[in-house]
């Protein structure tokens, strides 16, 4: 039994051996001698040279062109304003922003427009006495003074003599005094220089303000800047005054112009400053992010074609009798999506979607141009 059993194995090897052997000895006969290529179908278009406006974009934030920081100069308690002193408050020019208690102060100054009327009083006798050809000009000055008001301004003198008798009785210190408290006395009473709407309000009405204390920031809602900056070797295309369209998140579109281009290169990104001024909407608001689409000039005898398509910056693929040829052209601008060029004669056919391992030499089938052939028969 053992016996058949071996017997049966070793036949089952050989067979095994034996058909293994066949199918080497016969596999190249399955192989093709000649392997056909394919021919890759590719999308050309034909160029046509052309005027092509050269678009910069860029972005950046609003910011309002007219903004103030209101800081306090004296110290006294927030008493009053013409609206409650709070964020989003508007405010009409020449309105009260904040009005300080400046009753003590007040009162200095006051104080120091009796001693001038005192002192003026006091040289009249001798004035009359002495020089009375001056007499009646500072006597019609006395009739036009009031405590309620501002000081008048101290008639003029008509000769060293006068100047010298009234300089030596203390009226022109004392008529210094008067106005240096009284411009003091205007800061106690902040004003919007323009009308706009309050940002930002730091103190309530009743609080202590200081010196150098920050008050809020009150800005003009009727004319922004954007702020963008664009690259080097175009800010001698663009011009003062020229118009730019912007563009929010939502698609709504504004107008507005170049007012300044800053003259110094950011060492480190090598761009330019460049500020755009736009107004004329109430839906502009501080902060509001925007699209400049800035016009820097026009090329002529240029196409554009799709970045993707320009290989190593400087050279395109074209068709010529079926096969790819790279040639070298002329790049103008490159943008994010697209290439403006210049180089290739009006009619050269040219790839208009890329093609995976292209390269010179390679022959291909241009899509479309069997039907055409075959409608023209």
């Amino acid at each position: 039994m053992l016996t058949v059993v071996r017997t049966i194995i070793a036949i089952v090897i050989v067979g095994g051996a034996v058909t293994a052997g066949y199918f080497i000895a016969n596999k190249d006969k399955d192989i093709p001698k000649e392997v056909a290529k394919a021919v890759k179908t590719v999308f050309v278009e034909e160029v046509e040279n052309t005027t092509v406006p050269i678009v910069i974009p860029a972005n950046g934030n609003l910011i309002a062109k007219n903004r103030l920081e209101l800081y306090a100069e004296v110290q006294g308690v927030f008493r009053s304003s013409a609206h409650d002193f709070k964020v989003g408050q508007r405010y009409a020019q020449g309105e009260t922003l904040l009005n300080l208690d400046a009753s003590e102060y007040y009162a200095t100054v006051q104080a120091a427009k009796s001693e001038l009327y005192n002192l003026i009083t006091s040289i009249m006798p001798d004035l009359r006495l002495d020089y009375p050809e001056y007499f009646q000009k500072w006597q019609n000055y006395l009739n036009g003074f009031q405590m309620s008001r501002s000081v008048p301004e101290l008639p003029e003198t008509a000769s060293d003599q006068e100047n010298y008798f009234i300089t030596g009785r203390g009226i022109f210190s004392a008529y210094y005094n008067v106005k240096n408290l009284e411009e003091r006395l205007v800061k106690y009473r902040l004003t919007a220089p323009f009308s706009g709407i309050l940002t930002e309000a730091a103190v309530n009405r009743g609080t202590l303000v200081r010196p150098g204390q920050k008050l809020g920031e009150f800005i003009d809602t009727s004319v922004y800047e954007l702020e963008v900056s664009i690259g080097k070797k175009f800010s001698d295309l663009l011009e003062l005054g020229e118009e730019v369209q912007l563009q929010d998140a939502a698609g709504s579109t504004y107008t507005g112009k170049v007012v300044r281009i800053n003259g110094s290169v950011d060492q480190g990104t090598q761009t330019i400053k460049v500020f755009i001024e736009v107004k004329g909407s109430d839906n502009l608001k501080e902060g509001m992010f925007l699209e400049a689409q800035l016009n820097a000039k026009e090329e002529t005898d240029a196409i554009s074609l799709p970045r993707q398509l320009v290989v190593d910056n400087s050279k395109v693929y074209i068709v010529r009798d079926s096969v790819l040829d790279l040639v070298e052209i002329d790049p103008v601008y490159f943008s994010d999506e697209n290439a403006v060029i210049k180089g290739l004669e009006d009619g050269t056919r040219y790839l208009s979607k890329p093609v995976p391992g292209a390269y010179a030499g390679m022959r291909v089938k241009v899509y479309g141009a069997e039907t055409t052939k075959a409608q023209t028969e």
